[in-house]
């Protein structure tokens, strides 16, 4: 227990008050955009978007540009989905709960080929040394800007690339050595198999009316 004591808090014994109370508050802000997500409840947008701000920050100050600019990246697609989540025809919504079609696959991978490309382009650009890990990061970014996109059109697959990507960046946070880190994207890997639970409860309940 001790152990894990220390390796969730022993980062932060030097860090000063202003990083622990921002990467608290993006801790918070990250479980609640998943729980609203879980809901369908359109504030999973801002609430994603304030902890996706705060990280660029931090990201910013770390020097870890390449991500940085994943979360900008992240930041933008939060501000799509929340204009396409508050969209209506009449008193329906233009994008209710769903499942992809093909074409809709097709799209969704051309936006994983796409991200891995910008994701690449940027660590080379930043003058980053590629390691190992630095192509899982590429391929996660991939797969969770995809999720991001399947999300803002409200298809219910974006569920299952959230649980992929999220059971890759657990222990590669905990190889970083970012415990907290990694313990928050535990929390979503479970908050979204719950998600994926409940949507499909969801899509079940439409098909019986």
């Amino acid at each position: 227990m001790d152990t894990l004591i220390e390796f969730l808090t022993g980062p932060y014994r030097t860090a000063g008050i202003g990083q622990i109370v921002i990467e608290s508050i993006a801790f918070i802000c990250g479980i609640l955009s998943v729980w609203y997500a879980k809901k369908a409840h359109v504030l999973v947008y801002p609430t994603g978007l304030v902890g996706t701000a705060l990280t660029v920050y931090l990201l910013y100050q770390a020097q870890y540009f390449g991500d940085m600019m994943m979360n900008v990246y992240y930041s933008l697609m939060s501000l799509y989905g929340w204009y396409q989540w508050t969209r209506y025809n009449d008193d329906t919504p233009k994008y209710p709960m769903s499942q992809t079609n093909l074409k809709e696959r097709w799209v969704g991978f051309a936006f994983f080929l796409l991200t891995v490309g910008v994701t690449f382009g940027v660590y080379q650009a930043f003058d980053y040394s590629m390691q190992w890990y630095s192509y899982v990061d590429m391929v996660t970014s991939g797969i969770f800007f995809t999720a991001m996109w399947y999300m803002a059109h409200k298809k219910i697959e974006h569920w299952i690339l959230w649980i992929i990507a999220d059971v890759i960046t657990v222990p590669l946070y905990a190889y970083r050595g970012l415990g907290m880190l990694s313990l928050q994207y535990l929390i979503f890997t479970l908050l979204a198999i719950q998600g994926l639970q409940a949507w499909r409860k969801t899509l079940k309940s439409y098909s019986t009316l």
